[in-house]
């Protein structure tokens, strides 16, 4: 496989004209400026992202499910059998899972990618051109990927990010499916926040005390393997976190690369998030955070990526669930740039005193 297929170019960053552009409309239009808060601020990133004020509807949100099994699941770290990830993809094509039902409620469509379910039914085999192979390594005590499959499943997600884009997606939100999943997002949270098993361990799928502690050994076995490739990270992917994860990555890095927003989901998109800042550093100025889920390593994950959580409903079934919740309000704050009257439109008299716009 050859290195130069990995290497990503420069991201250019948010446009900052449009960013001040859309900052110093807030304050025209028919409110007291600040008085929206956080829409306005989810506005203001909108528009930089689009490089025009005010900013552009959004017409084609689109979320993108990777899924895959992971081998530590065996070590009995999940509430639920391995068999469940190909069951559950099935109920998302057939349109019967959480994120099927949440997206179409806020108008977004959703696409699955077997990316290393290991099943080779006939619903995975329909979605399975990406696929890398069958689940991955146990992470605990081997690799989760050969160096071939790790480039493959990050070369693959950077080419579902194209395709999407290529296909209208103005908005794009990374979901993930698979039992075990956690266990290696949490290793990528530890190793590259430089924080201890204990502190990014949670109870994913609401494993009880003895899962609990199984899933802390091998966070703790899996993290002494990762720290020891941490400057590299296609071999961080590789020794931790399949091929789902990778290609996630992948998809992420890409998508600031095309200039395209992305609503960031839970742990498992948080940690994937967290490589493709490591792939293409300063790709998380085209992120923003859907929500706070109720896993200790998302927190830290999100901190680490220095962003601000739209929701904190203690979401944490990951599917791109928790980013599709918050989805309504990232519209709502592009309408309102987008359509609210100023107070020149509208003959609506301004304050008595200048406000400053927000910064």
């Amino acid at each position: 496989m050859n290195d130069e297929i990995l290497e990503f170019a420069e991201v250019e960053q948010p446009d900052e004209h449009a960013r001040s552009a859309a900052i110093a409309l807030h304050t025209k239009l028919i409110k007291p400026a600040g008085s929206l808060g956080r829409l306005e601020e989810l506005g203001v990133w909108v528009a930089a992202c689009q490089g025009q004020s005010p900013p552009r509807p959004f017409t084609r949100p689109r979320v993108v499910v990777f899924a895959g099994d992971h081998g530590v699941a065996a070590k009995g770290v999940s509430a639920y059998p391995g068999e469940v990830t190909a069951q559950l993809v099935g109920s998302m094509l057939t349109g019967g899972a959480a994120i099927n039902v949440l997206a179409a409620s806020a108008g977004a469509s959703v696409r699955v990618v077997d990316m290393a379910v290991d099943s080779d039914a006939p619903a995975t085999r329909s979605i399975g051109e990406f696929k890398v192979r069958r689940g991955s390594g146990s992470i605990d005590v081997e690799d989760a990927l050969t160096d071939d499959e790790a480039r493959a499943a990050v070369r693959a997600g950077r080419a579902i990010a194209d395709a999407e884009v290529d296909g209208g997606a103005d908005l794009l939100i990374a979901g993930d499916l698979g039992i075990g999943n956690s266990t290696p997002a949490s290793v990528l949270v530890a190793a590259l926040t430089g924080s201890e098993p204990v502190a990014v361990v949670g109870r994913g799928s609401g494993i009880d005390d003895n899962a609990w502690m199984r899933k802390a050994a091998a966070v703790r076995d899996a993290l002494r393997r990762a720290r020891t490739v941490l400057a590299d990270p296609v071999a961080l992917l590789r020794t931790t976190a399949g091929a789902d994860i990778a290609a996630m990555a992948g998809f992420l890095a890409q998508a600031s690369l095309r200039k395209t927003p992305v609503i960031l989901d839970g742990l498992v998109a948080s940690a994937a998030a967290l490589v493709a800042e490591e792939l293409v550093p300063g790709a998380r100025q085209w992120w923003t955070a859907g929500q706070r889920g109720g896993e200790p390593a998302h927190a830290l994950a999100l901190e680490h990526l220095d962003l601000e959580p739209i929701l904190d409903l203690d979401v944490r079934l990951g599917e791109g669930t928790g980013a599709v919740a918050a989805l309504p309000l990232v519209f709502m704050a592009t309408r309102v740039l987008a359509e609210m009257a100023t107070h020149e439109q509208a003959g609506v008299s301004g304050p008595l005193i200048e406000t400053p716009p927000a910064s």
